[in-house]
């Protein structure tokens, strides 16, 4: 019980994946991304299966600030595109940017997989409380299977919360001022990424 209260305390709090969900479901794009929320769910799934089996044989922790240098240049770059996108609601035609396209499975996988938060779901999990509860075999894909399901319904509950607050909303410079707002949030979370990395090279 203990390695799901952990995983989901940790996967449902802000971060830069449920914030990526968050800002498509107040754009209108929940249907949209739910590739997303899939590629989210499959990195994990991917990350447990890998760590599990193998422990800290394949990556020590000594490598995770080099993932959060990876991880928060990746979401700097996703910072700008959401910052950078402009909603423009239906009956009001004009062209749609690359920067409005919809968050794909890729996306999810990729911030995922680099995101350093994951790696304090998985790591811990998977060296400590694997082993501690006996958690071997078919058991470990079995788990891992139930801690990815909830990984993709974290970004998938932000993303429809927003969606509901987005129905409310009617003006154009509203989505926009959210656009903006995550895009920021984003550029948050890739500073402490980074700044986590700056901490390791100093030696701190």
């Amino acid at each position: 019980m203990e390695i799901f209260l952990y995983a989901f305390s940790v996967m449902y709090s802000p971060g830069p994946v449920n914030v990526m969900g968050l800002n498509a479901g107040l754009t209108g794009q929940f249907r949209r991304t739910v590739g997303f929320f899939i590629g989210v769910g499959c990195a994990m799934f991917a990350l447990f299966l890998i760590f599990g089996y193998t422990g800290e044989a394949l990556i020590s922790r000594s490598v995770l600030p080099y993932l959060a240098l990876v991880g928060g240049l990746y979401t700097l770059y996703l910072a700008f595109k959401v910052f950078t996108s402009k909603v423009v609601l239906p009956g009001k035609a004009e062209p749609a940017s690359a920067a409005d396209k919809p968050l794909t499975f890729w996306n999810g996988f990729l911030i995922q997989a680099l995101n350093p938060k994951g790696m304090m779901v998985v790591l811990p999990i998977t060296t400590v409380m694997f082993p501690a509860a006996h958690v071997t075999g078919t058991g470990i894909a079995l788990v891992s299977t139930l801690i990815a399901l909830g990984g993709a319904g974290a970004p998938g509950i932000y993303s429809f919360l927003g969606a509901v607050l987005g129905k409310r909303i009617t003006k154009e410079s509203y989505f926009n001022f959210f656009n903006r707002l995550m895009g920021v949030a984003l550029a948050v979370c890739a500073a402490f990424m980074l700044y986590d990395f700056y901490l390791h090279v100093q030696g701190v």
